[in-house]
């Protein structure tokens, strides 16, 4: 039976072969110009299905002559030869094929195409049979992605092959920017791998790296080898050099080994291993270094800041962290069924140092603790639920342990909402939790330790549950959502927790009648282990829809105004004598306007008798949809005073609430302005303030201003201006393109408050075709002394291929918004808050940029 002419399988070895290691291609090609190693062929049938629907397919063959020589089994086809088959095309002056020996020869203009690649070569030949090839002065351009180049010659011996004098390069070949070249190269398709020798990487026409011998792989499979490494220069760490080990094990899990060598500081051996299967997948990573100079070189970072008491505590030398520092941290999840599934969020650090030592970002240097969760998670069409234990770290060394949260172990929690009809909906929220709190044990000498240096953390139990039935009465221009529920809070308090209460109380009550001795019989009479709270909270929630059509110099829009009210009623329990375990007053924002409680946990449920008044107003784009206006503005008035309190709070006496208002612009498609004020009519000052303006230039260029202040409403409105300030910070970043090779790039970041700066950036890059550069010079705060780091940061990107240096574009995509246009509507990051003012809602993971 004679074989089917097959086309020549030229793609294979061109298009797995010298490009085979280049990076993802995920650059910009915008400044490349529209010229190819290889154009297209005007003769070319316009390809059609995948490579992997090739074989299915029928070989089509046109040609001007056809001609048998000496057998019936000899084609000779010439003038013209074009043959097609799917996405592939093959173009020759003259080809010649033996059916029965299956050897061929390709002469002349030998063209060949498919869906990623187009090349040409003066001869091909080969033996179909034996599936030996040829392929003689090849050129080649990748067409599913940027790349081309050539080979003086191509053999193919069924799936191992060799490359003679090849060469590979994302530029245009009138911009040669960049080229790697190899004497030879041996591919084997089987084993997926590819060995490159006397490898040269150019610069222009300048060799600046030879490799004699390297493997690299030639398809999707993960292979075991070198990543490219991460190279940094700064004040902490002096040289520092991570050099990333990829190791595959199987296919379903690998690992990557991270040796980090640091001038200033030692040897470091971080790793991370990864495990993906049918019902999960999860991740666990740790590094460790045996021994540490930081200490030594710079004691005075390990100084506790504080401005109250003044002066500072010195960690004592045999306390320093010096010796085996190190980090752990696992993510996993598990699937059980449609319904439940189990996960685990782990985070450990060897010190409360750490952070602060190996974070390279402000958010790394303001986390104060590490959060840990294992748990079981269900979730049904009107219900969730789960079973969780949680856990803190202590990673800020300005602290003590009691500033930690409690832990809970274990926590569970029910909720269940469900509509009957279309006009009642019933739900419930259930929550059952134990807290526990390690004793904190004080260093000596240190200002604010008690007497005896222990301070005792006891804790208990708690069971909450608020059922409640809504009425969502709605129509197309008007809502009324009435809702009624009931919460039941009961506490079951270690002994040492209820003496503590108790105290509390009577010092309380002595305090508001100084007749009345502070004596243990008073101190028993408020003694109790088993509070307990129950009341009902009633609201009602309306608003109405009202739209016209209107034009604003020529434009038109959708202008709509909504009035909304909201009511509260929920009368006033006592609760002093309830525990403060995970709650703590909201911030006041917009979303306070419309909530039933104040406080974040169930130790409290707010008191009130009050009416949220609200206005909204936005002006809509008919011709884009697009929403160029939103301006709101609300208050709460209060009908009755708010006694109930947590903390250090003071109530909140009847009158009105500050007014919040909220105002994003948009005015053209490059401008974009959100700002939100707050002002207290009692004070007469403002408690929040907040300008965030964004303006797009060219097409990469953007510059952002940001300015925030918030008052600490803890504070006396009489105290002194800086203890009264939370924070007032100004943020100025930018990208400004100066032409289409060059721009630059910037960051201040600056407190006001503290008069300090908290991040400065400063950087130029330089951008081609197919070639990248990126200089910046960075300092930010590296310690809780306030001191700031300094860094150089070199980055060289061979565009397609690789880039070698530290990884600028991560520093600039977080410290400017919109650097990478994709993250233009993603949220900024949260303020850096000064220390001392820091609360318990701080961000309990690792610093991303370790």
């Amino acid at each position: 039976m004679r074989k089917p002419l097959r086309l020549l399988p030229l793609s294979l070895c061109i298009a797995i072969a010298l490009p085979a290691y280049a990076a993802d291609d995920n650059e910009n090609w915008g400044l490349c110009p529209l010229i190819d190693a290889v154009p297209s062929f005007d003769d070319a049938p316009t390809p059609t299905g995948t490579a992997e629907q090739r074989a299915e397919q029928p070989t089509d063959i046109d040609g001007g002559t056809l001609q048998r020589a000496g057998t019936d089994d000899n084609i000779v086809v010439q003038d013209n030869v074009r043959l097609s088959r799917g996405d592939q095309f093959l173009g020759t002056d003259k080809l010649s094929y033996n059916q029965e020996s299956g050897k061929y020869t390709a002469e002349g203009h030998v063209r060949y195409q498919d869906s990623s690649m187009r090349l040409v070569a003066e001869r091909a030949e080969g033996d179909q049979n034996a599936d030996q090839h040829r392929i003689d002065d090849v050129e080649y351009q990748l067409t599913a992605r940027r790349g081309n180049g050539g080979a003086e010659r191509i053999e193919l011996n069924g799936p191992k092959g060799a490359l003679h004098g090849s060469t590979y390069s994302t530029c245009a070949p009138n911009q040669r920017s960049w080229e790697l070249r190899a004497h030879r190269i041996d591919i084997d398709t089987a084993e997926g791998m590819g060995v490159a020798r006397n490898a040269t990487l150019r610069i222009g026409k300048v060799p600046v790296l030879y490799v004699p011998w390297f493997v690299f792989p030639v398809d999707d499979r993960r292979r075991t080898g070198l990543l490219y490494p991460n190279i940094g220069l700064s004040g902490k760490n002096g040289f520092d050099w991570r050099q990333p080990i990829y190791l595959n094990l199987a296919p379903n899990y690998d690992a990557t080994l991270y040796p980090r060598y640091m001038s200033k500081r030692g040897l470091a051996m971080g790793g991370e291993f990864r495990w993906l299967y049918g019902s999960g997948s999860g991740e666990v990573s740790g590094n460790w270094m045996p021994n540490d100079d930081l200490a030594g070189n710079d004691p005075g970072r390990y100084t506790d800041y504080r401005r109250d008491p003044p002066g500072p505590f010195q960690i004592p030398r045999d306390r320093m962290p010096e010796k085996n520092r190190g980090e752990f941290a696992l993510k996993t999840t598990h699937r059980l069924d449609g319904t439940w599934y189990a996960a685990a969020n782990l985070a450990w650090v060897s010190d409360k140092y750490y952070l602060q030592d190996f974070s390279n970002s402000l958010y790394g240097q303001s986390a104060i603790s590490l959060r840990s969760e294992v748990g079981l998670y269900g979730r049904g069409r009107y219900w969730d639920a789960s079973l969780i234990a949680d856990h803190s770290q202590l990673a800020d060394f300005t602290l003590q342990e009691n500033s930690l949260a409690y832990d809970r172990l274990p926590r569970a929690t029910f909720h269940w909402a469900q509509p009957f009809g279309k006009w009642v909906e019933a739900g419930v929220d259930t929550e059952a939790v134990r807290f526990q709190h390690e004793d904190v044990k004080f260093t000596p000498g240190d200002p604010n330790a008690p007497i005896g240096l222990r301070r005792d953390m006891p804790g208990g139990s708690r069971f909450d549950v608020k059922p409640y039935v809504s009425f969502p009465l709605e129509g197309a221009s008007w809502f009324i959502r009435p809702k009624l529920a009931w919460r039941y809070t009961a506490y079951e308090l270690e002994r040492g927790m209820a003496q503590q209460m108790a105290e509390q109380q009577a010092a309380a009550f002595v305090a508001a009648n100084p007749t009345v001795p502070n004596t243990p019989a008073l101190v028993r009479s408020f003694y109790d282990k088993s509070p307990s709270r129950s009341l009902p909270i009633t609201s009602i929630d309306a608003g109405m829809y009202f739209d016209r059509e209107t034009e604003i110099r020529g434009d038109h829009y959708l202008h709509t105004l909504e009035p909304r009210v909201f009511y509260l009623r929920a009368p006033y329990r006592d609760q002093a004598g309830m525990p403060l375990f995970d709650t703590n007053p909201m911030s006041f924002s917009w979303g306070a306007l419309f909530r039933d409680n104040r406080y974040t946990g169930a130790d409290r449920q707010t008191d009130a008798n009050q009416l949220t008044t609200a206005l909204t107003t936005r002006l809509i784009s008919q011709d884009d949809g697009r929403e160029r206006l939103a301006a709101s503005i609300g208050q709460i008035q209060y009908f009755d005073d708010i006694r109930v309190v947590a903390g250090a709070e003071t109530p909140i006496k009847q009158g009105k609430s500050a007014w919040v208002a909220d105002v994003s612009v948009s005015p053209s498609d490059r401008w974009t302005i959100n700002a939100t004020y707050q002002w207290d009519p009692k004070l007469r000052s403002e408690d929040l303030a907040s300008l965030r303006a964004r303006y797009l230039f060219g097409n990469n260029g953007v510059v952002n201003f940001g300015y925030r202040y918030r008052r600490d409403l803890s504070v006396a409105p009489t105290a002194p201006k800086d203890r009264r300030d939370l924070f007032e910070q100004a943020d100025f970043s930018f990208l400004y393109p100066i032409n289409d090779n060059w721009s630059v790039v910037g960051r201040y970041y600056y407190s006001i408050k503290d008069k300090r700066a908290l991040e400065q950036i400063a950087g130029v890059q330089w951008e081609s075709c197919c070639l990248a550069v990126r200089l910046i010079a960075r300092r930010y705060q590296r310690n809780r002394s306030e001191d700031l780091n300094s860094s150089l940061q070199v980055e060289f990107e061979l565009k397609g291929l690789g880039s070698a240096g530290q990884n600028t574009e991560r520093v600039l995509r977080r410290a400017i918004l919109g650097y990478n246009r994709d993250d233009l509507y993603l949220a900024p990051p949260s303020p850096t808050v000064s220390r001392q003012n820091r609360g318990n809602d701080a961000e309990s993971t690792l610093d991303p940029t370790l």
